[in-house]
């Protein structure tokens, strides 16, 4: 078990009112919980603070509420340290007080079924999600499923292992589902944002050459300096297509990754693909377009992707890891987290917002 000396109560960030009008409120009297079975309790020094989170606070997806759980705590991108371990922990998976771990968005799965056996656990139909239906990482002590949560690999700081638990992850799978090649063009849509701009740079890293789409010279200049090759302002471009068609040798990219939570960037994006492109959905908007003529004319796929998988994590913390992939971090205190969280849903952050615990 762990420590003896652990406090009964720790920091956490509690939404009240969800829906439009949802606030963010800072506690510090929030029970600290015990580990069960195949559980450990980890003591967070970080969180990232990532858009699905405001997806949860606004309700404003076809999906089941974190309020219909009693969760009041969203949040999937934690990184800290073991402090308790439950009961029945297989010694295979080496987990002791001290490690270093990070908590992604799939809290468990069922580990047996097609989905889970075949490296799509975030299918799985048993699966919970971290902030969702269990106590997410705007919660100091939080509780890891774990045969779920990922050891850190050293040399990659707490504060970098956070953005990769979900928008590393994520956009890296995305990448590799979509079947882009070293070589291949691909433009991100919503390149500024957290998840946009790590896949400026997992594309980059894997050889792709990247055109970023976003709006601003402060994710310009962000976008150029992490690896894109080109930037497309849709505030001042009048036909992006065109101009993504252009820059992409004359005949559009091979993939389009829509990381926005844009209608237009789903209507308008598949005009961009070159013949048999993939535009992958990662995004989250309702609803998604497409002109049938167009998909049937340039064979086109259209598919997306969830979240990543525990071996997607180990893969993306990898690149962290020889320093091919550093997130732009936008840096809190914890009790700056209402802040970072309505700048985040103002459109404002460039880059990643991390929320530190410590004082």
């Amino acid at each position: 078990m762990g420590d003896t000396s652990l406090p009964s109560t720790g920091k956490a960030a509690c939404v009240e009112n969800p829906g439009a009008d949802f606030k963010v409120v800072v506690r510090d009297d929030v029970p600290v919980p015990q580990p069960g079975n195949m559980e450990v309790l980890i003591k967070l020094s970080v969180t990232g603070i990532c858009y699905s989170d405001l997806h949860y606070m606004l309700e404003d997806l076809p999906m089941p509420k974190m309020s219909e759980f009693n969760v009041v705590s969203p949040g999937h991108e934690g990184v800290g340290t073991i402090v308790a371990l439950g009961t029945n922990i297989p010694v295979s998976l080496s987990l002791n007080l001290g490690d270093r771990v990070g908590l992604k968005p799939v809290y468990t799965s069922c580990n047996s079924c097609l989905m889970c056996t075949t490296d799509r656990e975030m299918y799985c139909s048993a699966s919970l999600q971290t902030g969702l239906h269990r106590p997410g990482t705007y919660q100091q002590y939080v509780i890891g499923a774990a045969e779920h949560v990922v050891k850190i690999p050293d040399g990659v700081p707490d504060d970098v292992a956070a953005p990769i638990m979900c928008s590393g992850a994520t956009i890296y799978r995305g990448i590799t589902e979509a079947g882009l090649k070293p070589g291949d063009w691909v433009a991100f849509a919503g390149a500024g944002g957290g998840v946009g701009h790590m896949g400026v740079m997992y594309a980059r890293a894997m050889g792709m050459r990247v055109i970023a789409i976003d709006g601003g010279e402060e994710k310009d200049q962000m976008c150029k300096k992490i690896g894109a090759e080109h930037f497309v302002d849709f505030t001042k471009v009048k036909d992006v297509n065109a101009e993504v068609i252009r820059l992409a040798d004359g005949s559009g990219v091979h993939g389009l990754i829509v990381t926005a939570t844009s209608a237009a960037a789903y209507r308008s994006g598949a005009g961009m693909l070159r013949t048999s492109g993939v535009l992958m959905s990662i995004g989250l908007h309702v609803p998604l377009i497409a002109d049938p003529l167009t998909l049937v004319g340039k064979n086109l796929k259209i598919t997306g992707t969830a979240v990543g998988t525990r071996n997607d994590v180990k893969m993306a913390l990898q690149f962290a890891a020889q320093g091919l992939v550093k997130p732009v971090i936008e840096h809190y205190k914890f009790d700056k987290i209402p802040d970072a969280v309505y700048k985040l849903k103002s459109g404002k952050v460039a880059g990643r917002c991390v929320v530190s615990f410590e004082d």
